[in-house]
């Protein structure tokens, strides 16, 4: 074989060893760094970018896609000892024109870490206002999201500022009192009797206490790579100190049901997400019921279409719609969030009530997220503010009547 060729195949097998080197190199010996390749990568390829704010001497760290539009601008808020990269797993499945923000809440990440900070849920709400105020998102009411800790966060500022809010989502929120303590709970309870604030289940320090964790909040079981959990644990460790701090915090009697008692001063449509199998807090089912409760039931068998509950309700009275502007309405809120072909979806008005703006709806059961979705970011119609409340949801139509024989088509 001539030599050329030889070095050819000799440099042409160095250049492409040399990067699969460097990365098992790196996932041996500096996983935590993968870890941090890993995030910024998946930002720049969902388009998110990162900036800071300041307020005073307070910076706040946050990333956004987007620009402010004549939709809701959406504000996301993680959980405790968690980042604004969280939500990548959920941002991908938003539309890209859609004005997301997600920012550190304080203390973490890349937001100002003050021994000072009031890391209570009153004090995170007001910093919270103050970040909202620096980025002017309260210009027109916008759309808040929170899980966990930050579903508390989210649920109290809904409470203090209902201006700002046009509507809010709490996934698995803290901050609510139940008759029962689960098991999690008392143990909990167990370790702050004992001041043994070294043993948290939340804020692990080995790596087989990092695969504890993951198996408490994730139903789905996975097998994680020892050296995965060993960059997730590097990551965390220089942080631990402050995570002991905030969750005594967030724990104690002035937070512990911070939203439980602000609950009845949340004025925004507001949707609540909890898994069955949710081993942290307590679960949907032993939430403070309001006035009307419903129960959402999703089938494993695939259904063609859905049928949906729905009530249009005006912050004016006397505001009448009839049948046809009604479901102009829902296609424009379809092609305002998904745009003109995405919005094009089989949807068909069941039954309409003009004296109530109630109607059961139809829509194939690919598009029911983006119905849904629409209908919840909705904020106005002709300048009046409106919100939708979807009042049940079914894979079966009887399933809405409490009487079938009533049920009358039209």
């Amino acid at each position: 074989m001539d030599l050329d060729v030889v070095n050819m195949f000799l440099i042409a097998g160095g250049t492409l060893a040399i990067p699969i080197l460097a990365f098992v190199a790196s996932f041996l010996l500096w996983p935590s760094a993968l870890i941090k390749i890993y995030y910024w990568y998946w930002r720049r390829a969902l388009g998110m970018q990162v900036r800071y704010v300041q307020h005073e001497d307070y910076q706040f760290c946050y990333s956004f896609r987007g620009r402010p539009g004549h939709r809701p601008s959406v504000l996301l808020l993680h959980g405790f000892s968690a980042h604004k990269d969280m939500w990548l797993s959920l941002v991908k499945f938003l539309p890209k024109n859609l004005h997301l923000i997600c920012v550190d809440m304080p203390g973490h990440e890349g937001t100002t870490r003050s021994p000072l900070d009031d890391l209570s849920i009153d004090g995170q709400v007001k910093r919270i206002h103050q970040f909202v105020e620096c980025l002017k998102l309260n210009k027109k009411p916008f759309h808040l999201m929170g899980t966990s800790m930050g579903g508390n966060v989210a649920g109290v500022y809904a409470a203090y500022y209902p201006s700002d809010i046009c509507s809010l989502t709490l996934v698995c929120p803290a901050g609510l009192q139940y008759p029962t303590d689960n098991q999690f709970i008392q143990r909990l309870r167990e370790l702050q009797e004992s001041a043994a604030v070294e043993k948290i289940p939340l804020i692990p320090s080995t790596p087989e206490e990092m695969s504890e964790m993951l198996q408490l909040c994730s139903y789905v079981r996975f097998k994680v790579p020892q050296q995965i959990l060993q960059g997730l644990v590097d990551v965390r460790i220089p942080h631990n100190s402050f995570y002991r701090k905030l969750f005594l915090e967030i724990i104690n009697e002035k937070s512990r049901y911070s939203l439980h008692q602000n609950m009845d001063k949340i004025k925004a449509p507001t949707q609540i997400i909890w898994g069955k199998q949710d081993q942290v807090q307590s679960g949907l089912e032993k939430m403070p019921a309001p006035a009307a409760t419903y129960e959402r039931i999703v089938y494993k068998n695939p259904s063609e279409h859905h049928y949906m509950k729905v009530c249009l309700e005006f912050q004016e009275h006397g505001v009448g719609l009839n049948v046809a502007q009604f479901k102009q309405l829902l296609i424009s809120a379809l092609k305002d969030l998904f745009g003109e072909v995405d919005a094009a979806l089989p949807l068909d008005i069941l039954t309409y009530e003009e004296e109530t703006l109630s109607a059961i709806l139809r829509i194939c059961s690919s598009g029911l997220v983006r119905l849904w979705s629409s209908l919840t970011l909705l904020g106005s119609y002709k300048g009046k503010k409106c919100a939708f409340r979807v009042i049940q949801v079914s894979p079966f139509l009887l399933a809405l009547s409490g009487n079938s024989r009533e049920l009358v088509l039209d």
